[in-house]
């Protein structure tokens, strides 16, 4: 007989149980340590994922925030500037105010302040101020200051009567709050 015609199972060598034992043990440890490192591997994955949309996130809020001060800087940059000529726009009404309107010398003086309180008004709104004259609405503590309150039966209490110095807002914003009189119910008298 050859070696050919020798049945296959002698001509190899019988196999170790105990070392194919070893071995499976050994690729199972392995299996097991890759199944480890796989998942470390994807939680650092999801990890760094995680931490990227966070990054996004923050950065997105940052720019609409630095969107913001932007707009806000551009809205009210003015309003240092524009509580500096309120002064000038109520001494020029002053002056018509208290003008004798009768003497004819005066009449190209007062027509030329009342050219130049228009333009200043007229440039003051183009920035976004705008005059708040509260002359016979309700009182709002947002946009008027009291000076004082009157009893008067003719108007609905905590309505404006007379305004002592107009205010102004920039841009929606109250840069001063208009000074007026406001009127009051009529005290009861208790005494009949």
């Amino acid at each position: 007989m050859s070696n050919q015609d020798q049945p296959m199972d002698q001509a190899q060598e019988p196999i170790n149980e105990a070392e194919l034992e070893s071995q499976i043990t050994d690729v199972e440890g392995e299996l097991t340590v890759l199944q480890q490192k796989l998942e470390q591997a994807e939680a650092a994955v999801q990890e760094e994922k995680d931490r990227a949309l966070r990054i996004a996130a923050e950065m997105e809020n940052l720019r609409r925030r630095a969107a913001q001060d932007v707009e806000k800087a551009h809205k009210f940059a003015l309003e240092k500037f524009a509580g500096d000529l309120l002064p000038v726009i109520d001494s020029l009404e002053r002056a018509l105010e208290l003008s004798d309107r009768d003497n004819e010398q005066l009449k190209p003086t007062l027509e030329g302040v009342e050219l130049t309180l228009r333009s200043m008004l007229a440039t003051v709104s183009k920035f976004g101020v705008e005059v708040i004259d509260p002359q016979g609405t309700p009182f709002d503590p947002n946009k008027h200051q009291a000076m004082s309150m009157i009893e008067n039966p003719d108007v609905a209490p905590n309505t404006v009567l007379a305004v002592m110095q107009k205010g102004y807002e920039l841009n929606g914003r109250v840069i001063r709050p208009a000074m007026v009189m406001v009127a009051r119910a009529p005290s009861v008298n208790t005494s009949a």
